[in-house]
C-alpha cells in the first residue's frame, strides 16, 4: 500500500512538473493559458502537429502545412518583455556543428572551411516582431541557446553588431530538462536572460520592425532520406507570459 501511494505520488509530481500555466506574474498577460491554442494562429494544413500534451505546447516538428509552420501569436506586440519556460524533449541523429567566436565568427582551418564536430541537435526558436530574422534560438550547439542567428550571420552587419548578438556563455540545461527565456525588446535593442544568465545584453536589431506577432518555430523535418533531420524542432514550451511595456 505504500509502495502504491508513493508511485502515485511520484505521478502526480512529474505531471505537475511540466503542467501550465503558473500563476501570471503582477502585469503580465497569459499567451497560453494550459488547455489550448487559442491565442495562436495554427498553421493552416498543420493537422494537429501542434498540440497540448499535458498541459504544455507539444511539437513534433512534422506539421502537414504547405507554407509556413510556424506557430504566431494572434497579437501583436512593439517593446515588451517575454518570459517563458521551453524544453528540448530529444534529439535525433547528429549534426555538423560549427564553433562560434565571441565576436560571432567561426573557427575555420587554414583554408578558410568551417571546423565542425557532430553532435546531437535540435532546433528551434522565438521569433520577434514577425520577423525570422530576429530569432532568438533554441538548440544544442557550443555557443549556447540565445543568439540571433540571422543577424549573426549576416556579413552586411558591423563586428560589434554580430557580436553582440552573440551569447556571452551558455546557459542551457541539458536535452530533456526546461529551460527559461526572459526576453525583453526596447526600440531596436534587445536583452535575453536564459535559466538566470544575462546571454545577451542590450544588442542592436538593426531594420527590425516596430510591431509584429511572436512565434514558436518550426525547424527541420522529414528530409528526402525519409528521416528526421538531425536539427528538428522536437520542443514543448509552458508559462509563456509577456507585459507590453510603455
Amino acid at each position: 500500500m505504500i509502495k502504491l501511494l508513493s508511485s502515485t505520488l511520484l505521478l502526480i509530481c512529474l505531471v505537475n512538473s511540466h503542467a501550465s500555466p503558473e500563476t501570471v506574474p503582477e502585469g503580465f498577460e497569459s499567451l497560453f493559458n494550459g488547455e489550448d491554442l487559442s491565442e495562436w494562429n495554427i498553421p493552416e494544413g498543420d493537422n494537429g502537429h501542434w498540440k497540448v500534451i499535458d498541459g504544455v505546447i507539444d511539437y513534433d516538428a512534422l506539421s502537414e502545412a504547405e507554407g509556413d509552420k510556424n506557430l504566431w501569436s494572434k497579437s501583436e506586440y512593439g517593446d515588451f518583455e517575454l518570459r517563458l519556460d521551453w524544453r528540448i524533449k530529444e534529439t535525433k541523429g547528429f549534426y555538423a556543428m560549427p564553433y562560434v567566436l565571441p565576436d560571432g565568427s567561426y573557427v575555420k582551418d587554414e583554408e578558410g572551411n568551417k571546423i565542425t564536430h557532430l553532435a546531437p541537435n535540435a532546433d528551434s526558436g522565438v521569433y520577434l516582431r514577425g520577423k525570422g530574422t530576429y530569432q532568438v534560438n533554441m538548440w544544442c550547439w557550443p555557443i549556447g541557446s540565445g543568439e540571433v542567428y540571422g543577424i549573426r550571420n549576416n556579413a552586411k552587419h558591423s563586428t560589434e553588431v554580430r557580436a553582440g548578438v552573440t551569447p556571452s556563455m551558455k546557459a542551457d540545461h541539458p536535452v530533456g530538462e526546461w529551460n527559461q527565456f526572459v526576453i525583453t525588446v526596447k526600440g531596436d535593442r534587445l536583452t535575453v536572460v536564459l535559466n538566470g544568465h544575462t546571454v545577451i545584453e542590450n544588442a542592436l536589431l538593426p531594420d527590425v520592425p516596430e510591431k509584429g506577432p511572436i512565434a514558436l518555430q518550426h525547424h527541420g523535418g522529414i528530409g528526402k532520406d525519409g528521416k528526421l533531420s538531425p536539427a528538428s524542432s522536437l520542443m514543448q514550451f509552458r508559462n509563456i507570459f509577456i507585459r507590453e511595456l510603455k
